[in-house]
Parts: C-alpha cells; sequence; structure tokens
C-alpha cells in the first residue's frame, strides 16, 4: 500500500541558514540511519542527535517513534545547513536506499488517515500555514486543535440521541400506551440543533471574506479620482492615474491590511454612458464587481452626482454595504478643519486621494462597514466551501424532519432524514470520506513538506 512507503521532502525553503528534511514511514530511521556515520537505530522517540553525512554537512537529526509522531509513523527530521546543493544532495541519498519524494500534503495526509487528525484539523494546518492576519491565524488555531470538530461531534450526539428514541419507538409500536420520544420535546431538540447548524453556516460569510479578503469595489463616474485612491489606500502606484476619461478598462485589485483586516480593493472603469465598446464592457465588469463586492466605496466629486446604483439590487443578491465619498476636497474645501469629529458612518465622507487627507475617517468606515467580529481561538467560523456545502446539506435535512413533525409523519422518516444529516456531518470531518479522488483534491493545494 502506498501508506506503507517512506516518503521524504524538504520541510523549509532552501536557501536559509537552516534547512529541515523529513522523513516518514516504517523504514525512516533505517533508511536514515544508512547516511550517517553514526548508528541511530536504537535512538528512542523525542530525541536529539548530532551526526555526520559524510562528504556533505554536519546535522542535527530528530526522531519519533510511531505512533507518537505528527504522521503516526516513524518519522525522522535532519536539520542541515540552508544550501541548496546540501539539502538535494541529502534528498538523492534518502532516495538511493529507498525513499520516495512525498507529494504536496502528504505527511499531513498521513496524519489523517492514520488517525492522528480529522480532516477539518488536516485542512486548517494548510490554513495556518498560510495564514495573512491576527484573525485568520485565529481561526485556523482553533480549527486546527478540534474546535470545529467538538461543535459537530456535539451535534453528531444530539442527532445520535434523537434517531435512536425514535428507532426504539418503533421498536415498541404494537404498544400504543409506550412513547420513548415525546414529540413536543423532539421538536425542541430539532429547532435548536436547525440553529446551531444555521448559526455555523452563516458565519462562512465572515470566515471566507476574512480568510480571502473583503472584497471592496471603487464605483464612481470617470476622474473623480478610484485610480487614486486605489493607490492611496495600497500606499503603491498600482493603478495608472490620468485625466484622460476612461483610462480604467479592466478591474484593478490587490489587498493591504487595515487593523488586521484584510481588504481586497477592486478599481473599477468610469460609470458613463459611452458608444466605445470596449469602455462598455469595462463598465459591465464594474457593475459585476460592485455585485460581488462586500462593500462599495461610491466615489464622487463636489459638483458631480453620484452614480445610479439601482443596478446593483438583483433578486438573490444582498445589497452591498454603501459608503458614499466626495473627493478632492484639498480643491473645494482648503481648510481641512472638516474632517474632524464627524460621524463617518451615516455622513459622506469628505477625502482627498492625493494629499491623504479624510483617508483615516474612510479607513474607520471599512472597519464598520466589514463587519468582523472579535475572533478568539475558542470561536468556531466557518472558512471553508466544502464544510459550508455540507452544513447546508444537513440543514436541509433537519428542515425535512421539522416539516416531518409538523405532518406528524411515522418515526422511521423522520429517523432516515437525521440518517442523513449524520452522514452530511461526517463527511466535514471524513468520518464517511472514502473516496481517494476527493482526499487528493483537498491535498493537492498543500505544500511539499507538509
Amino acid at each position: 500500500m502506498e501508506r506503507q512507503t517512506t516518503i521524504c521532502a524538504p520541510a523549509t525553503a532552501t536557501g536559509g541558514a537552516i534547512s529541515v528534511i523529513r522523513i516518514s514511514g516504517p523504514d525512516a530511521v533505517s533508511i536514515a540511519n544508512g547516511i550517517f556515520s553514526q548508528d541511530i537505530t536504537d535512538a528512542k522517540g523525542y530525541t536529539l542527535h548530532y551526526v555526520r553525512i559524510p562528504d556533505v554537512d554536519d546535522v542535527v537529526v530528530s526522531v519519533y517513534r510511531e505512533p507518537k509522531s505528527y504522521t503516526g509513523e516513524d518519522c525522522v527530521e535532519i536539520s542541515c545547513h540552508g544550501s541548496r546543493y546540501i539539502v538535494q544532495t541529502i534528498l538523492e541519498l534518502l532516495c538511493r536506499r529507498g525513499c520516495r519524494m512525498a507529494t504536496p500534503g502528504e505527511f499531513t495526509k498521513r496524519a489523517f488517515l492514520n488517525g492522528k487528525m480529522d480532516l477539518t484539523q488536516a485542512e486548517a494546518v494548510a490554513d495556518l500555514i498560510s495564514s495573512t492576519n491576527k484573525a485568520t491565524h485565529q481561526m485556523a488555531m482553533s480549527q486546527m486543535r478540534g474546535g470545529f470538530s467538538q461543535e459537530l461531534e456535539q451535534l453528531r450526539l444530539q442527532i445520535l440521541h434523537l434517531t435512536s428514541l425514535l428507532e426504539l419507538e418503533l421498536d415498541f409500536s404494537d404498544h400504543e400506551d409506550i412513547q420513548f420520544a415525546d414529540r413536543t420535546e423532539i421538536c425542541r431538540l430539532n429547532s435548536q440543533l436547525l440553529d446551531k447548524l444555521q448559526s455555523l453556516a452563516e458565519s462562512f460569510k465572515a470566515g471566507n471574506a476574512l480568510k480571502n479578503g473583503i472584497p471592496v469595489a471603487i464605483i464612481g463616474a470617470p476622474n473623480v479620482g478610484k485610480s487614486t485612491l486605489l493607490n492611496a489606500l495600497l500606499k503603491e502606484d498600482k493603478a495608472i492615474v490620468s485625466e484622460i476619461q476612461g483610462t480604467t478598462r479592466d478591474l484593478i485589485e490587490d489587498t493591504v491590511q487595515i487593523e488586521g483586516i484584510t481588504f481586497r480593493f477592486i478599481d473599477t472603469a468610469g460609470i458613463r454612458k459611452t458608444t466605445d465598446k470596449i469602455e462598455q464592457m469595462g463598465i459591465e465588469r464594474s457593475i459585476r464587481a460592485a455585485r460581488n463586492a462586500q462593500i462599495v466605496i461610491l466615489l464622487s466629486q463636489q459638483g458631480i452626482p453620484f452614480p445610479d446604483i439601482s443596478e446593483l439590487e438583483e433578486e438573490g443578491h444582498p445589497m452591498p454595504a454603501i459608503i458614499r465619498v466626495l473627493n478632492k476636497c484639498d480643491l473645494t474645501l482648503p481648510d481641512s478643519s472638516y474632517l474632524y469629529h464627524r460621524q463617518v458612518m451615516n455622513q459622506d465622507i469628505h477625502i482627498s486621494s492625493k494629499t491623504g487627507a479624510g483617508l483615516q475617517l474612510l479607513t474607520d468606515a471599512l472597519i464598520y462597514k466589514a463587519q468582523v467580529p472579535h475572533i478568539s481561538q475558542n470561536d468556531v467560523i466557518v472558512t471553508n466551501a466544502r464544510h459550508h456545502q455540507a452544513l447546508t446539506l444537513a440543514i436541509e435535512d433537519i428542515r425535512r424532519t421539522q416539516q416531518a413533525l409538523a405532518d406528524n409523519l411515522p418515526g422511521d422518516l423522520i429517523a432516515e432524514d437525521l440518517r442523513h444529516c449524520i452522514h452530511h456531518l461526517a463527511e466535514i470531518t471524513g468520518g464517511e470520506i472514502t473516496s481517494d479522488e476527493v482526499l487528493q483534491n483537498i491535498f493537492k493545494n498543500f505544500c511539499v513538506g507538509k
């Protein structure tokens, strides 16, 4: 079986002062021992050894014995100097003695297959590595430590309890005077389950925004300073600034962190009536970007009306939060005292993208409109689209049980929907995943060595 082979890979980027090479599998210790000048065959787990790889490097070796290792297998980690040549030479020596190079995420995949973690924890490893701010770090740590798994386990136990009561009732269906499951109580517990599942599913909006950046579209007429504002927010010349109308014809976007929150700003084509087909395509993209954004900065300047945003309202599409901003205040209001002591949440914000005046008010408004909850390592926030889809299916199952209870349907039909709900929750943690294709899809974007 593939799991019983011994794999190796660099666990750190080459070129630094130190590199780490990770080995895992049944022959990890014996293969590694074969390239050392000293014998570590009988080394105990959680021990360090200073050894020499002849003609290559002096290294520090960490030994981990199964099952008390990251993967649940025998593991060896070699800490060597960070030279690309040294790392490559050690990997070649290991492969000659029976190792094969690990695929992306294979160490974590083995940890999952060997029961060291469930699938939500395994996916959190990748999220932790890619975390870019405090919020994403906190969410990944909570999930990796089993916060989400514990929530799902509690829900599973509650559903199992309801299912068992209903099925036990069926076993005694000949005795009309015996009822193990009070329908009123089941309805109450079912409503509690639905509320909890919906709360988890609804957290995906905030979690996904924090993970991928809150999308903010800058919308306005041509030449009101959208590109200049983008550059000011990013603090770099990302977009071309010109007095010629229609310069921006495609979407330009980049991310920036503001008070620990990642915002994804999107500069759009100026909205106006035009016969230029290419510019029309750019304007259509602007409208789509605004519809998909969580926040829209509606930008104008003194004497130019704000653009009509009625097109943003679409069935099934919630209206994004709107921040109305008047730009170029350095030209119209030279006295900057008006910039202070304003209630920026409910009034137009006056700024100058050129001088930076008022930008702090704008960033304050962005933080307010983002409505990002305070997140600790104990909070459970859904950030994974796969998890959200499974939760959505579980919610549909619970809603069917609600309707079945209201219609006073037999207990076996209600229990069947509850079993489907358990199945969908188990898919999140990997308890019922048997397809290697599904696992491959999950781990393919992991870094090599993890």
